[in-house]
């Protein structure tokens, strides 16, 4: 039997939602109108059977991406600013999303709301979705009755970190798809044209130095153990995520990023914006400044930022400022950013200055990533350059041996 998930109206005028198990739309609008509803809009949740056949429903594995919970944000906002209901409106956003796992959300939450919790307390059981920066924003937009200006600013700010991560991740794409094309040339070349000369030198009977010899080595093991090489990709790849899981791995490998010259100044200008939109936010919203320096230290992903404001917040609670709490940091964190921190807690209006330069930061790296094909680009041409002229020496070196030794 189908499961219809519904919207309908009391003969007063409040909107109700909920899920029936019943045969068919005019069943459904029967059993509505007993109970004193009228059906407004109707569809199916699921459909255990079809025809007599049995319909799996499999589980989604997949999360919530962050354009998923922007259009949610910027969506209700709308409906919220048109007068629409809160129930109502997240009925309809649960009728819109293609994401399974947002849409259960949501009607879940939804369905929390109309058994008598507040928005906020709903969304704390999704930590999966809702980070506790959203989560934290929106409980102060239920109790100053500012909401519609709370889901406003989350989707301004949601909309500046999905520009910023898109356009880091645009400027890794052309270093990713030479090396991905770099390696698969190199690959073909130790599986078919290798053999090939390890054949001739045997037969030569010529000495190999080592690098020659490795080369070989590594040809011969291809060859027989090429179906290896996927399942030995995937458990490097997944080792690697192992260990970024870890808290010495994490602390390694952010390290290492901090100290590549061209990645350094992104990753730094990068989590400096984030740190400054998301704390600006939560300061306009009316978050203490502890709670939201808690908040943010949440959101930053390197462990090196993540450590630093952690620390800081320790050094506030005590009494202190912020700008001061972040003066040990200032190889991660820029001089000009400490400073204007500064002159906004001596002129009050640090939420505007932390917004300014946000945008400032996020301009940088706006700058930066565009710039970082034409710098990465040298470097790949002398990558490409080395590992060619290692295969071309290894491989011809032999040659030249032999010709010498003729005459």
């Amino acid at each position: 039997m189908p499961r219809y998930f519904y919207i309908a109206k009391s003969f007063e005028g409040e909107d109700k939602s909920g899920i029936l198990d019943v045969k068919n739309k005019p069943e459904l609008s029967r059993i509505l109108h007993q109970q004193g509803l009228v059906l407004v809009s109707a569809s199916i949740e699921k459909e255990k059977a079809k025809k007599g056949k049995l319909v799996l429903s499999l589980p989604s594995f997949g999360g919530v991406s962050l354009v998923d919970k922007m259009m949610f944000t910027r969506n209700l906002q709308v409906m919220i600013s048109a007068g629409v209901t809160l129930p109502r409106g997240l009925n309809i956003l649960s009728v819109q999303t293609k994401n399974q796992k947002f849409k259960k959300a949501i009607i879940e939450i939804s369905e929390d709301i109309l058994k008598g919790k507040s928005f906020s307390e709903s969304l704390g059981k999704y930590p999966e979705i809702f980070r506790e920066l959203f989560v934290s924003m929106i409980k102060v937009g239920e109790e100053a009755g500012t909401l519609e200006r709370v889901l406003k600013d989350l989707t301004y700010q949601m909309d500046r970190e999905h520009n910023l991560k898109s356009e880091i991740k645009s400027a890794m794409i052309y270093p990713t798809v030479i090396i991905a094309a770099m390696a698969g040339i190199g690959a073909l070349m130790l599986i078919m044209v290798v053999p090939k000369l390890a054949e001739t030198f045997e037969e030569l009977e010529i000495p190999l130095p080592a690098t020659t010899q490795f080369v070989i080595g590594l040809g011969n093991f291809l060859v027989v153990y090429w179906f290896f090489l996927p399942f030995i990709i995937f458990f490097l790849l997944l080792l690697f995520r192992v260990a970024l899981k870890t808290k010495i791995g994490k602390r390694s490998f952010d390290g290492i990023l901090l100290k590549i010259p061209i990645i350094s100044p992104i990753i730094k200008k990068a989590n400096s914006a984030q740190t400054l939109r998301t704390l600006s936010s939560l300061i306009t919203a009316g978050i203490p400044i502890v709670q939201a320096l808690e908040i943010v230290s949440g959101t930053l992903g390197n462990f090196y930022f993540k450590e630093a404001m952690l620390k800081a917040v320790e050094e506030v609670k005590k009494g202190g400022k912020f700008s001061e709490a972040l003066k040990p940091y200032q190889n991660i964190y820029p001089l000009i950013m400490l400073q204007m921190i500064e002159v906004g807690e001596e002129t009050g209006t640090t939420s505007d200055i932390l917004a300014k330069l946000a945008d400032f930061f996020e301009e940088e790296v706006t700058a930066d990533t565009k710039n970082l094909s034409a710098l990465i680009e040298p470097l790949l041409m002398l990558l490409i350059g080395g590992a060619v002229g290692f295969f071309a020496i290894s491989m011809i070196q032999p040659m030249y041996s032999m010709l010498g030794a003729i005459r």
